[in-house]
């Protein structure tokens, strides 16, 4: 148990008409507040800072005010379906050849069909999730600046701790409009701490300038966060921001147009010099209950079974997997939601799937076919047993009942980042060498038990990254940025709604902005295609 996740069951109402006044407010703007409790008198007391910041962390894990439902933030969706996390991995892995879900919820097939529209609910609520987190962070932002502490006679430690809050909330912030950039093209409304409080249409910003706004404040706050591994687990330290930076310029030609492989390795050198992160021994315990150990994770969402309940999260990504002759009991939970499994182009990424030669081959493939010629029929398709709600230790989760899980989501891990270094070198970029990079990439694969390669290519990395990133909420970007998601160039099953797949509209590299915001929102253009 984290210390980050004790504060946030802590913040209670707080959090709540905080929440409720940074997203709600424009909705009826004569309304008179109904709570004593106002930003005002929140903010006049800094002892309140730490329990507001962790709201803002629980946006990334939670769904609502009291959990696992019944007060949610969002009201377009069902409450357990709407967490960051869970939208965000599905907008992720369900339209390429990681996964694929069983279910009929709505329109959730238009993501491997790849035919969503603007009117996709699960689009949208992955949009309007964003934006949440964004105006909650200005706000938090906003009410700790310097001259809001000296106004309000808040000196010394009290004000270092919130200058330190306010970097962690800007790197919250920034991932936010990370997604945005990555998931709808930077094609976004675009609002900070400066922009008054009231009712006003937020002006559409564009790739180009929401990349640099991204890039400037992940610099801006390098020196306020805390050094890699010296703050608490759960919050954001200088090799978050750094791997974020990183994350951002491996991406920065689809982005922008512009390459810009020597800040890759700039930045993942920074975090690997740091000397704060060692791969964990055992792969599988990366995806555990008792994971928050593990000294590889660079930057979780923390969960807790008994104190941050939610249907989303890795809640989903341990239930949802388990189906068919699955034992409920290996995975520390109560039964399995029979929905997710991979396709057969996923599971020919390794040359051998049993996992006798790369322990991260882990399907279960027990009365499971490996071919699907029916989404809906769980047991078409073979099973994936990445994320468990036991301990290394064989111990399940706090949650006794079995419903909610302990096992924290690695967002960010050393791994990632020998990977993102390896490509930045084999791609071109400078201040690295190809003997490091092949070294990291056979560190990865010793400790998988796979064996050693003696050369990188773009295509082997690509792959590689597959094998060891796979439900990780990568693939899609990652198919992006080598020209795969949306052409012919690779095909999974059920690609594009055909069975042996097939191409899909380039425009689909990007989602479109929700018809509900246009509507509310008539400045916004809409992205091609759409």
């Amino acid at each position: 148990m984290n210390r980050i996740l004790k504060t946030i069951t802590k913040v209670g109402m707080l959090a709540a008409v905080l929440a409720t006044a940074t997203w709600s407010c424009v909705q009826d703007l004569d309304r008179q507040p109904i709570y004593d409790v106002t930003s005002v008198s929140v903010y006049k007391d800094p002892a309140n800072y730490k329990p507001v910041l962790a709201k803002l962390y629980g946006m990334l894990s939670l769904t609502g005010q009291q959990g696992p439902s019944g007060k949610p933030d969002l009201g377009i969706i069902d409450e357990g379906a709407s967490s960051y996390l869970r939208q965000y991995w599905m907008a992720q892995e369900l339209p390429t050849d990681e996964a694929v879900i069983g279910w009929n919820d709505g329109s959730i097939k238009d993501y491997h069909n790849m035919n969503w529209t603007s009117g996709n609910e699960f689009v949208r609520a992955m949009y309007d999730r964003i934006f949440v987190l964004v105006t909650s962070c200005n706000e938090f932002i906003r009410e700790t600046s310097d001259a809001k502490l000296a106004e309000r006679g808040i000196s010394g430690q009290a004000a270092a701790d919130a200058k330190a809050y306010r970097a962690e909330a800007r790197f919250l912030r920034a991932l936010a409009y990370s997604h945005a950039l990555d998931l709808f093209g930077g094609n976004v409304p675009f609002v900070t701490e400066a922009d008054a409080v009231g009712a006003f249409l937020p002006k559409q910003t564009n790739k180009q300038d929401l990349f640099a706004y991204i890039e400037s404040e992940l610099k801006a706050i390098e020196t306020d966060l805390a050094a890699p591994r010296a703050g608490e687990y759960g919050r954001a330290d200088k090799a978050a921001a750094w791997t974020l930076l990183a994350k951002v310029y491996l991406n920065a030609q689809v982005y922008t147009g512009t390459a810009r492989w020597n800040d890759v390795v700039t930045y993942t050198n920074k975090v690997i010099a740091a000397n704060a992160y060692t791969l964990e021994p055992n792969y599988q315990n990366l995806f555990l209950a008792d994971n928050n150990n593990s000294r590889e994770i660079i930057f979780p969402i923390t969960f807790d079974g008994t104190r941050t309940k939610t249907y989303g999260g890795t809640t989903f990504l341990v239930h949802a997997p388990v189906g068919g002759k699955m034992n409920k009991d290996d995975f520390g939970i109560n039964g399995g939601w029979a929905g997710l499994r991979t396709t057969k182009a996923f599971v020919s990424q390794y040359e051998d799937p049993s996992g006798k030669t790369d322990k991260r081959a882990m399907f279960f493939t027990d009365g499971q076919n490996l071919d699907i010629n029916d989404i809906a029929t769980f047991t078409e398709g073979y099973a994936i047993t990445k994320y468990k709600n036991v301990t290394s230790a064989g111990v399940k989760g706090s949650d006794q009942a079995g419903d909610f899980v302990d096992t924290d989501f690695p967002m960010f891990r050393l791994a990632d980042v020998y990977l993102m270094y390896a490509e930045a070198v084999v791609r071109g970029g400078t201040g690295g060498d190809q003997t490091t990079a092949l070294g990291y990439v056979n560190q990865i694969r010793q400790r998988a038990g796979a064996a050693n390669v003696t050369a990188l290519t773009p295509d082997f990395i690509l792959s590689e990254r597959a094998r060891e990133l796979y439900w990780e909420a990568n693939r899609r970007t990652d198919l992006i940025r080598y020209g795969r998601f949306t052409t012919a160039t690779y095909l999974w099953p059920w690609k594009g709604g055909v069975k042996d797949g097939r191409a899909v509209e380039d425009f689909r590299n990007i989602y479109p902005i929700p018809a509900s915001d246009r509507i509310a929102n008539p400045t916004l253009t809409q992205n091609p295609g759409y």
